[in-house]
């Protein structure tokens, strides 16, 4: 009775979700359509397609439903598939019938199976969590609760183990200190008693004066060289210091395709207050101009202006990948963040450059430390890309970010 309950509310998400993405009225399916029908007939009934790859999934949602036993082979297979893609079909990030007909399927089964079960599929939890968040499925079907790590900035204060070493260093310095002074007077106390020292010659007052004079040019010297160490350092910490890019949240007003060059898109990207810009981005073979249109973006927009295949670019939009660069998407910031905002990491406040010279390199030296973690969450060096609603994300795990 409760697997038949179960079966007629995957069908009436399913059918809403469906209406939805075609831009179709839910009330024109009704009840007894939805009741009387299985799982292809509905489909077909909202969907007329009969596309092979399309038709696949239909009938694994049907395999799904009607076994008993078997669901954990065929979420394996599933878990498979999509290791190396964010959704069943195409090679973009817009959800497809299938994505909706499958997650309706496999819901119900997932929202009542252990955690340690869940985790044997971690690419279908991402790919779930991904679908239930940007697919209208109606009130009938829950959110799976996807487990995610809780942001907890690292605090600013030196930390009291450092003290600790600090002071251990000192008392050893100061040990050492009195064990070479002690060791210096058993020497002295170890001459013959009849040894003297030998008389000290006297200086001249222009040897005097040409020794005062050399020793401070060596002070001098000395002192340029101490105030010179401090400061290398300094250039060679903020030439891997975060806080020197200006990266926000932006909202792409629309895109179309590069007029020479097949592997770029162009974008429009609003960033508030009356700012937009346009940046050029290599997605063209990961992402249709419709996938970005109106979507949420991370971008670097203190990149030097310049033009890509003679198209200008003002940005660089984030985008996390795979280590075969086979699946690529755009970082994912929070629902609820502003536009324009600017994305902050716990622990660095300093002021970003107006433009980042392209001499020094900088980006080549901060994008090896852009990862997405075990959750999908973008971070700097394991911190998190913060904005007012929480970290910014992706469903590609424990992948690379540039």
């Amino acid at each position: 009775m409760a697997a038949a309950a179960d079966l007629t509310g995957t069908k009436r998400a399913m059918a809403y979700a469906l209406c939805k993405h075609l831009n179709v009225d839910p009330s024109t399916v009704s009840n007894t359509s939805i009741e009387g029908s299985d799982i292809a007939s509905l489909f077909s009934h909202i969907v007329n397609s009969s596309e092979d790859e399309v038709m696949k999934w239909v009938k694994f949602s049907m395999d799904f439903a009607g076994s008993d036993g078997k669901q954990h082979a065929l979420l394996d297979n599933l878990n498979k598939d999509l290791s190396q893609k964010s959704v069943l079909l195409g090679d973009g990030l817009k959800p497809s019938a299938a994505d909706i007909v499958v997650f309706a399927t496999v819901q119900a089964f997932m929202s009542r199976v252990s955690d340690s079960e869940l985790q044997k599929f971690p690419h279908v939890l991402r790919w779930m969590d991904y679908i239930q968040n940007i697919v209208d499925f109606g009130t009938t079907l829950q959110k799976i609760n996807v487990a995610k790590s809780v942001f907890d900035p690292p605090s600013q204060h030196p930390k009291k183990a450092d003290k600790v070493d600090t002071e251990s260093s000192s008392k050893k310095a100061v040990s050492g200190q009195k064990i070479a002074d002690k060791s210096n007077g058993s020497a002295d106390s170890k001459k013959p008693a009849g040894e003297t020292k030998a008389p000290e010659k006297k200086e001249t007052p222009a040897a005097k004066d040409n020794k005062t004079s050399g020793d401070k040019k060596k002070d001098k010297s000395a002192g340029k060289t101490a105030e010179k160490a401090p400061e290398k350092a300094a250039d060679k910490d903020s030439e891997c210091n975060i806080s020197i890019l200006n990266i926000q949240v932006g909202l792409i007003r629309k895109a179309w395709k590069h007029p020479s060059a097949d592997s770029l898109l162009v974008e429009e990207i609003d960033l508030g207050d009356g700012n937009v810009r346009q940046v050029v981005s290599g997605l063209a073979k990961y992402c249709s101009p419709e996938d970005l249109t109106n979507r949420h973006v991370v971008l670097i927009t203190n990149v030097k202006p310049g033009k890509l295949r003679d198209v200008m670019s003002a940005g660089l939009v984030l985008c996390a990948s795979t280590e075969d660069h086979t699946a690529v998407e755009p970082l994912i910031p929070p629902e609820g963040a502003k536009i324009g905002e600017r994305i902050s990491f716990a622990g660095f406040d300093g002021k970003p450059e107006d433009v980042l010279n392209p001499k020094k390199k900088q980006l080549d030296k901060i994008t090896p430390h852009l990862r997405t973690d075990e959750n999908g969450i973008a971070t700097f060096k394991g911190i998190p890309f913060t904005t007012s609603a929480g970290p910014c994300r992706s469903s590609i795990r424990n992948g690379n970010v540039k």
